[in-house]
């Protein structure tokens, strides 16, 4: 087995591959299962300058870390230097993190507004300018996460990359697409390449990222260091051990059993309703159990069901009475299976 582990700075990542950020639902109970799938590094969801700045509870609570999700990165956002320093200095005195990050890649229209996220690539002074000023006042690595540009007609991730990299950033992440397309249409690799080339850092290279293949094949075309992976793994974490293993040894994996599945969602639910409370996990959880159900045979009014769910208990009668559904299906279609 080949040894996969690179470096962002003084901190050791012991496998190309890196679970994304995402808004609401890279919580401690998300990010805990890709640690558990192996993830190399996993990156919180994004949280806001201002709120640490003002101390919101419900986003102080956001920094909080497990102890099993090491190496972690922090992600936040912002605009206004002096509130993104005093967030960076909190992570890097009061929280657990190892990597703080900051966000100029969230397309959202809420984010734009605050002139945060992708609209930062808009002012590539402005944006090199506050990064200085964030990795001059911590202790900790800082590394950011953006996109190739605005839209097709204002590429400037080379630009970017190359100001972010002087100013002492330790890693960047691309997502090969602009502002503009959102989360639609084909990521282009090429610019991560670009990127890559560009600057001496570790770049991490991230978008349509589906398979082991699709991993393989992005290392392979942009020379990046590690893949970063968001939307392929959301019901799916085992595609985080099928990725490692495949570059690391060229193996594949096994399909995943029905049972496998549902004993993960079972955890999932578990994890989120500890996190947060029935009530609340139990909304939260409907998304990832309609994830976790994707592709299964007849599993249209299973999605249905679960997404209308508000307890544990709903959940598991749900899941029973699809799993005796499912064994009829394999007696009836699959003899050998019986």
């Amino acid at each position: 087995m080949q040894d996969k582990s690179w470096k962002i700075r003084d901190i050791t990542i012991p496998n190309q591959v890196v679970i994304a950020p995402m808004a609401g639902i890279s919580n401690p109970a998300f990010r805990v299962i890709c640690k558990q799938f192996g993830a190399g590094l996993i990156y919180t969801e994004m949280v806001s300058d201002k709120a640490l700045y003002y101390e919101n509870e419900k986003t102080l609570h956001m920094t909080a870390v497990e102890k099993e999700e090491h190496p972690l990165t922090m992600q936040i956002f912002g605009h206004d230097i002096e509130t993104m320093v005093y967030a960076a200095k909190l992570l890097d005195e009061k929280s657990d993190c190892d990597i703080i990050d900051i966000n100029m890649g969230c397309p959202v229209n809420k984010i734009i507004k605050s002139n945060a996220g992708s609209a930062l690539m808009k002012d590539i002074d402005h944006a090199v300018t506050m990064t200085k000023a964030v990795v001059d006042s911590v202790k900790k690595p800082v590394t950011v996460k953006m996109r190739i540009g605005w839209d097709m007609d204002s590429i400037n991730c080379v630009e970017l990359a190359k100001g972010l990299a002087s100013v002492g950033v330790s890693a960047l992440a691309v997502h090969g697409r602009t502002r503009k397309q959102m989360y639609e249409g084909k990521a282009d690799w090429q610019y991560i390449k670009a990127v890559k080339q560009a600057v001496s850092i570790p770049v991490m290279g991230n978008g349509d990222i589906r398979s082991s293949e699709d991993a393989k094949r992005m290392l392979d075309t942009t020379g990046c260091d590690a893949i970063m992976v968001g939307r392929g793994v959301l019901g799916d974490p085992w595609l985080i051990k099928e990725i490692a293993t495949y570059l690391a040894t060229g193996e594949k994996l096994p399909p995943v059993s029905v049972n496998e599945k549902f004993t993960m969602a079972r955890l999932h639910a578990k994890r989120l309703c500890d996190l947060k409370g029935e009530h609340v996990g139990m909304r939260e959880m409907r998304g990832h159990a309609a994830w976790y159900v994707k592709g299964l045979p007849k599993s249209h009014q299973l999605k249905d069901s679960l997404t209308k769910m508000d307890t544990y208990a709903q959940m598991e009668e749900i899941l029973c009475a699809y799993e005796k559904v499912y064994q009829e299906y394999i007696d009836s279609y699959v003899p050998s299976q019986r």
